[in-house]
């Protein structure tokens, strides 16, 4: 059981509750934390072949480099979400930050492979310090009828936030040097310190019992398990013995993980009696599916840009911020329609838009129409996206009580790199079989060799290309055309997904009340440092948040 009981003004100093200002830089800081750890999950994609270069690694090495930081954040975001409920916000935010920073220094240092692995898994758990505790702060900060603003900007920081990274950081492989990646994340860090020590007020939770360690260590068991056999599926294969046994070990904790929490009930890390409501159930399920179309579609859009279009990875990435941005734009606002129509009716609106986006895609794109043909359905996309991913981000952390706000935070985002992982092995293996399906029948009369190597995939036969004299041509034209056939399968599969998410959501999500979206868990007051107190405000977009 947790208590959350405020602290009369007289003894926190004699300060009142934050007034506009303040609110407008609490939420200033917690997006740059966030920022920082958003940036880190995306940047180094970008900079693979410089890395195997400059390390001597291979292949595996350098995507263990990549994904070792994403496998870090998520099996230990539930744990850490909920010490930061009962330590205090404030200081595990702080600790989070300064381990994260460190780790980010290393790595951009790194003499070694083994160097920077290790960095990363420092900054993995750093950043399951930062990420859970940003939205948290909001969400036990912020008077109730200002939070859904305020969570508005942070799921656009969290959905858009990691284009941004990309692109800024192909920038930086461009007219620098890949190490300079680490330079932004290390930068926001230092700024997110400096404010979060200056702004951000501490909060806490008392519990009447003990930490849930079992639930933890099942927690970590199961989320590593269950996201290794996503990320290393594709490479290792899906029968392969570390396959398995990575499916097997998080299939059991996962299951103990349950029936432990069923056992515990009151005292348990997340109850999860409560997912028999709509609001953390329709909200789950929907971050689920949204972010791994998102993440499914940047599998598609890069080759596609690269291999098809024959662009630069910077001009790639910059083809992407058309739909970033808009899913910026369209999470701000969709506080407000939700004000309007209610939360339920809002996700819809955005699950309906996303899946027509996908729709649009599968329909309009083809090798001569180029950008133009993809650009109506990202666009049509990145609105749809951020008006589901704001109230289904407000239905989580709804759901659970003011005392485990940490944890319904971690939640959230655990759900989100779930999705991620799920979205990338799935569309990722329909775009590939369908390549390998519709290229057999197009490489009649090139040679074995060259044949061989083009069903590898797009990539591969662009390459091999060059060496094939007068079938090159053909050659190309057959590797692109199956791209795009590959690419029209894993699109319509995204839109059955949406489609089946709207029915869903549309006869089970959550209450559909205006007030619910600017409702949810009541603002926690401050055990320790400035109170926090609900009270009406005014102003610009900003200065309400």
């Amino acid at each position: 059981m947790s208590t959350n009981q405020p602290v009369p003004a007289a003894q926190a100093g004699g300060r009142g509750a934050p007034d506009a200002r303040r609110l407008r830089m609490i939420l200033i800081t917690v997006s740059i934390a966030l920022m920082a750890v958003i940036a880190s999950v995306t940047g180094l994609n970008v900079a693979q072949t410089h890395m195997a270069v400059e390390f001597g690694a291979s292949q595996s090495t350098v995507l263990w480099i990549i994904n070792i930081y994403t496998l870090a954040l998520a099996a230990l975001l539930l744990p850490l979400g909920a010490l930061g409920d009962r330590l205090g916000r404030k200081p595990v935010l702080l600790a989070g930050l300064g381990v994260f920073g460190i780790a980010t220094v290393v790595a951009g240092l790194a003499p070694t492979a083994e160097v920077m692995l290790a960095a990363r898994v420092a900054s993995g758990v750093g950043a399951a310090m930062i990420m859970p505790i940003t939205l948290s702060v909001i969400t036990s900060t912020f008077p109730e009828e200002r939070r859904g603003k305020a969570i508005g900007v942070w799921t656009g920081v969290a959905g858009g936030g990691g284009i941004l990274g990309m692109f800024l950081s192909a920038l930086l492989v461009d007219v620098a040097d890949w190490r300079w990646l680490f330079v932004l994340p290390a930068v926001l860090v230092l700024v997110a310190l400096a404010m979060t020590s200056r702004s951000v007020p501490d909060s806490r939770e008392t519990s009447a019992h003990r930490f849930d360690t079992v639930g933890a260590l099942l927690s970590v068991i199961a989320v590593t398990g269950l996201i290794f056999v996503l990320q290393e599926g594709p490479e290792r294969g899906w029968t392969a013995p570390a396959t398995l046994i990575g499916l097997t070990a998080g299939l059991v904790a996962a299951v103990g993980f349950v029936a432990w929490e069923l056992h515990r009930r009151d005292a348990s890390l997340l109850d999860v009696r409560l997912f028999r409501e709509r609001g953390l159930s329709g909200g789950s399920i929907t971050l689920l599916v949204v972010f791994g179309v998102q993440a499914g579609i940047g599998v598609v859009l890069f080759p596609f840009f690269q291999a098809v279009l024959g662009w630069s990875g910077l001009l790639s990435t910059v083809a992407m911020m058309p739909m970033a941005v808009a899913m910026m734009t369209a999470s701000g606002l969709a506080p407000r329609l939700a004000a309007g129509i209610g939360a339920r009716s809002t996700m819809v609106v955005g699950i309906a838009l996303a899946g027509a986006g996908m729709a649009l895609m599968a329909l309009l794109v083809s090798v001569g129409g180029g950008y133009p043909s993809v650009l109506p359905g990202l666009l049509a996309m990145g609105v749809g996206m951020g008006l589901s991913m704001t109230p289904s981000t407000e239905a989580v952390t709804a759901s659970l009580p003011r005392g485990k706000q940490g944890v319904a935070s971690a939640l959230n985002d655990v759900t989100r790199e779930f999705g991620t992982a799920l979205g990338v092995a799935l569309l990722g293996a329909l775009v590939s079989a369908g390549y390998r399906d519709a290229i057999d029948d197009r490489l009649h009369g090139i040679p074995q060799g060259a044949a061989d190597t083009a069903r590898e995939g797009v990539a591969n036969a662009v390459e091999v290309a060059g060496g094939t004299g007068p079938y090159a041509p053909d050659l190309l034209h057959a590797a692109r055309q199956s791209f795009v056939d590959g690419w029209q399968q894993a699109m319509w599969a995204g839109a059955f997904l949406m489609g089946a998410l709207l029915v869903h959501i549309a006869l089970r999500g959550p209450g559909n009340t205006p007030s619910a979206v600017a409702g949810g868990t009541g603002p926690a007051e401050a055990v320790s440092g400035d109170p926090v107190v609900s009270r009406p405000l005014s102003g610009s977009m900003f200065d309400e948040c």
